[in-house]
């Protein structure tokens, strides 16, 4: 779309480089005229003259140039002549004609077969563009070839726009495509002449309403591409139309032998059937009726119409589709949806009946049970989110290990209550993070290859990631050809990698190559991705300020946690004050534009300078240079109010050199005239993000005020510091966060009837085995459900088991296998119920041996053991005897995968660790060392890694009074630490209690 003028004296008194918000028509069918014959016949005069009369010329007259045989040396030296330079001119005259008649081949070629894009012969330009319009010119004289291609008087323009890239004209090309607007510069009167004549025809020459009618879609004209949302919006009025002809012409089969399956994918040569209501003069009626249609032509449209619904006698243009052209829409920028592959027959996930019960897709499984949609249909979102939110849960963990926030020693994590549980069970069962870690591999490893070749990095506009798992690159010229796997897509603008050569992917040491991608949204299945960092100026989002702030917020919360970028930041004007806590070290607040302005004009003069000083043409050769891990950081400003004219001009001109320097702009904007925006966008009140002069009508990715507050909640609470029971809290050392969420009775009445054992191997004891094929699926549910005691959403229980998704009946028959299984109380209850909210809880009946390790640690620890030592000694002796092994050690492979969602890795070995440090304290409290060691080995064995268990141990040793077991146990530590060598902490206790222990060191090394 076009960009606005800036408030510089040059824009403001140069005239306009390209018309404003116009759509290019493609050029309509004609009847041939007497020019037509002239200019097909100085066409041809021309192109024998270049063809067939320069070589004759060059043979006759000089003859060939090239010696008849191998020079001698005294070649070198001999005189140079008048000849000489004659014959290296010949040599030119040779390669220029060579190329030219190349040219003329690929044209001719492609003009005949009037499908697909010419291609292009290295180095010929203007060559290529001459011989372009001549073929074309003498092509006139076939109707076919007049519906197909440019007029000839396009010629001088199309060259001086090529030729005449200025300043001026460069701030008002729009982002994806410049090449085109320049293009577009120079037909501009042509094309607004020829939309003028059809117009001007379309009454008379249109057929009456409710007769059928026909489109032939158009081959490019440079890069402006035909699309169904063009189509629509020129001959019915309303670009959403789109939608009908799709139907129309849905899985028929066109000329070339394929099918339009989706509506973003059309091919030049295609025949269009259209509504009744359709008009314009590119429209041919019934095949009997079109005069100006060649004959070949006339009967591919006569064998299509056979295959309509009306040769049925039916007919109906439903309103069903998907997005909007592939290259639609607009004369200048564009994101285009690439090519889809057929999805790879993928096997089904194992499941406890294979022949029964059959996978579906998570959205078509059943309804939300009023989850948030925002979140279910936001993958790569609520991947980011619950990951950031893992991390965070984890450190607050160790925080309270390690004892950096008082009292909250063995602190559990907050159980969420409300929206906020909620949001937490739409994450789990929204979240895709095999595709988070896919694309970041898949990104690192392009950028890797092109490092090893020495090739930079492209400029890449948005990125597709397809429902079948490919993912397309939408570069913003052509980059030759990608490093293997990628593969070129529908066009030399497009690399693609398919799902599972993305999967052969390894870690790579490279910096994130294009950290920037962000999702707005879902068209056709597949998910676009813009990459805000590239873009040529600002990207303006028109809308109501609600629907605004929902998209601004999920952009920002992804850009803030996605799982493809090292380090950024991200800016934030008017909203998302709130957001501060999803990434504190990413996301800061600036009050005004003022702010903004001071703050981004620095910024920007300093980019400018470390670009300039490193010779670099733009922050992604800096990225992939020997400091990529310490430079070229992209900045994001997310600015939700839209500016005054007079700020809107100066953020223009701050943001016109802003693609280079790694700084992008996202600007809400009441209206949709905003100065320097690159790319409009609106969002509609229906959740549509639409673009239509970029030719995309999404279903936009948002995070509504009510789930961002939610999700803002859950990083609140998991903050040690200001979460509940912390020290800004109201729980303080003695609150409610220390206790467990689920305590067992721990006397002999309290003898469970279903106890399995998840800290080791897995066991059941009270059940009877069940049926081979449901054990599995039983077993893993029956093992979430344990580890959740505050109750489990059906919704997030059917995407733990399966990932890939499964229907609503499988999903219920496998309950109530489970409820069967488990059975009921003596005194009637089910096991396994519902609660209030619709959550699957268990009945206290059922523990673990998780429940009581957790249960008799609390109550040694601040329960009965606080008050009598010796109760405290046996039940800190009884938990550590239940510790067997990591959790479920022996999970078959494959399954268990939503146990890298949850903390209880993390929380497990602390707890371990934890019962093992007061177990040790309370044998050292009667001086008997031999025990304290015994339980510090015992805890070892779970939780290796736990710094505090060695320091114990080293004392606890120490205290035996054996220097040579101290020392062999310092050795011992010294060879686990391995490359990274011994801990601070560590290396000084070592220095306290065994001073020679670096001599040993060394004469062991």
């Amino acid at each position: 779309m076009p960009r606005r003028r800036t408030s510089s004296s040059a824009s403001s008194t140069a005239p306009s480089a390209a018309p404003r918000n116009r759509t290019p028509q493609p050029v309509r069918v004609r009847r041939r005229s007497f020019g037509d014959f002239v200019k097909a016949f100085l066409a041809f005069v021309v192109l024998l003259v270049l063809v067939v009369g320069v070589p004759l010329a060059l043979a006759t007259q000089i003859g060939w140039p090239l010696p008849d045989g191998a020079p001698g040396l005294d070649w070198l030296q001999r005189e140079i002549t008048v000849k000489t330079f004659l014959n290296i001119l010949t040599v030119v005259v040779w390669f220029a004609w060579a190329q030219f008649t190349a040219c003329v081949l690929v044209e001719v070629k492609a003009a005949l077969s009037g499908v697909g894009v010419p291609g292009r012969v290295p180095g010929s330009g203007p060559s290529q563009l001459l011989a372009r319009q001549l073929v074309a010119a003498l092509l006139l004289v076939g109707a076919t070839a007049a519906s197909l291609t440019p007029g000839l008087s396009q010629l001088g323009q199309s060259m001086e726009g090529n030729q005449k890239p200025s300043v001026a004209a460069a701030q008002q090309t729009p982002g994806i495509f410049a090449q085109q607007q320049e293009q577009a510069a120079g037909t501009a009167s042509a094309l607004a002449e020829q939309a003028g004549q059809a117009a001007a025809r379309a009454d008379g020459g249109s057929a009456a309403h409710g007769d059928t009618k026909y489109y032939r879609i158009q081959p490019p004209e440079g890069r402006h591409h035909d699309s169904l949302w063009e189509i629509a919006d020129r001959h019915l009025g309303d670009g959403r139309r789109y939608k009908e002809i799709f139907e129309l012409n849905k899985d028929r089969v066109q000329p070339d032998g394929s099918k339009l399956s989706e509506a973003s994918l059309i091919r030049p040569g295609w025949i269009m059937e259209m509504p009744g209501d359709a008009r314009g003069g590119e429209l041919v009626e019934m095949p009997d009726e079109a005069p100006n249609v060649s004959e070949q032509v006339r009967q591919q449209i006569s064998d299509y119409a056979r295959t309509g619904d009306h040769a049925q006698g039916g007919g109906g243009s439903g309103a069903q589709g998907g997005g909007s052209g592939a290259h639609g829409g607009g004369d200048n920028a564009q994101v285009s949806l690439p090519e889809q592959r057929p999805a790879p027959a993928t096997p089904a996930t194992p499941g406890p009946s294979a022949g029964q019960e059959h996978a579906a897709t998570p959205a078509a499984a059943d309804h939300s049970f009023g989850l948030p949609e925002a979140l279910l249909t936001a993958p790569l979102l609520a991947a980011g989110l619950l990951g950031a939110l893992g991390r965070r849960r984890r450190q607050a963990l160790w925080q309270s290990a390690l004892g950096s926030v008082g009292g909250r020693r063995g602190m559990e994590p907050p159980t969420p209550t409300g929206d906020a549980q909620d949001v937490q069970d739409a994450l789990l069962v929204g979240a895709d993070p095999e595709g988070v870690r896919l694309l970041d591999r898949a990104l690192r490893g392009l950028a890797a290859a092109l490092t090893a070749e020495s090739r930079p990095l492209p400029v890449v506009y948005a990125a597709w990631m397809g429902g079948n798992g490919d993912l397309h690159l939408q570069l913003a010229q052509p980059a030759g050809k990608p490093p293997a796997p990628w593969q070129l897509g529908q066009d030399q603008t497009f690399w693609m990698l398919a799902r599972a050569d993305a999967e052969r992917y390894e870690d790579a040491d490279t910096a994130a190559p294009y950290p920037g991608l962000v999702s707005l949204g879902t068209m056709d299945d597949s998910r676009l991705l813009l990459n805000l960092e590239s873009v040529p100026g600002i990207v303006s989002l028109g809308g109501t300020e609600a629907d605004r702030t929902a998209v601004f917020a999920s952009v920002a919360a992804e850009l803030a946690t996605n799982g493809w970028s090292d380090r950024m930041t991200i800016t934030l004007v008017g909203f998302g004050e709130d957001l501060t806590p999803l990434a504190p070290n990413r996301i800061r607040h600036l009050d005004g534009f003022e702010d903004l302005f001071e703050t981004m004009s620095a910024e920007t003069r300093q980019r400018r300078g470390a670009l300039g000083a490193a010779g670099h043409d733009s922050v992604l050769t800096g990225r992939t240079g020997p400091a990529q891990h310490t430079r070229w950081a992209p900045h994001l400003v997310l600015l939700a109010t839209q500016p005054s004219d007079e700020d809107a001009l100066r953020l223009a001109e701050l943001a016109a050199d802003a693609g280079r320097l790694g700084i992008g702009y996202l600007v809400g904007t009441e209206g949709t005239d905003l100065p320097g925006a690159a790319w409009e966008m609106r969002i509609t009140g229906e959740g549509k993000l639409l673009a239509p002069l970029l030719g995309l009508e999404l279903e936009a990715q948002t995070l509504p005020a009510a789930q961002r507050r939610a999700v803002v909640e859950l990083f609140t609470d998991a903050d040690p510091e200001h979460g509940p029971g912390g020290s800004d809290g109201p729980g303080g050392a003695s609150g409610t966060a220390n206790t467990p969420p689920f305590l067992v009775d721990i006397s002999e009445q309290g003898r469970p009837a279903v106890y399995a054992r998840l800290v080791g191997s897995y066991e059941i004891i009270g059940l009877d085995a069940p049926d081979d094929d449901r054990s599995a699926l039983l077993h893993e549910a029956l093992a979430l459900l344990l580890l959740h005691r505050e109750g489990v959403h059906p919704r997030v229980l059917s995407s733990a088991l399966w990932p890939r998704g499964v229907t609503a009946d499988v999903r219920d028959a496998l309950l109530e296998r489970l409820r069967a299984w488990l059975g009921t109380d003596p005194d009637g209850t089910p096991r396994l119920a519902t609660d209030a909210t619709g959550r699957l809880t268990l009945a206290k009946s059922v523990v673990s041996d998780l429940d009581v390790l957790r249960s008799l640690y609390y109550e040694a620890t601040q329960g009965r053991g606080v008050g009598s030592r010796q109760v405290r000694g046996r039940l800190l002796t009884d938990a550590l005897v239940l510790v067997r092994g990591p959790l479920l050690a022996d999970r078959p492979e494959g399954r268990y995968r939503w146990l890298t969602h949850e903390i209880v890795d993390a929380q497990l070995p602390l707890l371990v660790a934890d019962t093992g440090l007061a177990l040790c304290e309370f044998h050292l409290e009667k001086d008997r060392a031999e025990k304290a060691i015994e339980a510090l080995n015992a805890a070892l064995r779970t939780a290796p890694a736990d710094e505090r268990l060695w320091h114990e141990l080293l004392r606890a040793t120490h205290a035996t009074g054996d220097p040579d077991r101290l020392r062999a146990l310092a050795a011992d530590l010294v060879g686990r630490s391995g490359a990274r060598g011994v801990p601070p902490r560590t290396e000084a206790l070592l220095d306290e209690l065994l001073p020679t222990w670096r001599d040993g060191v060394a004469a062991a090394g």
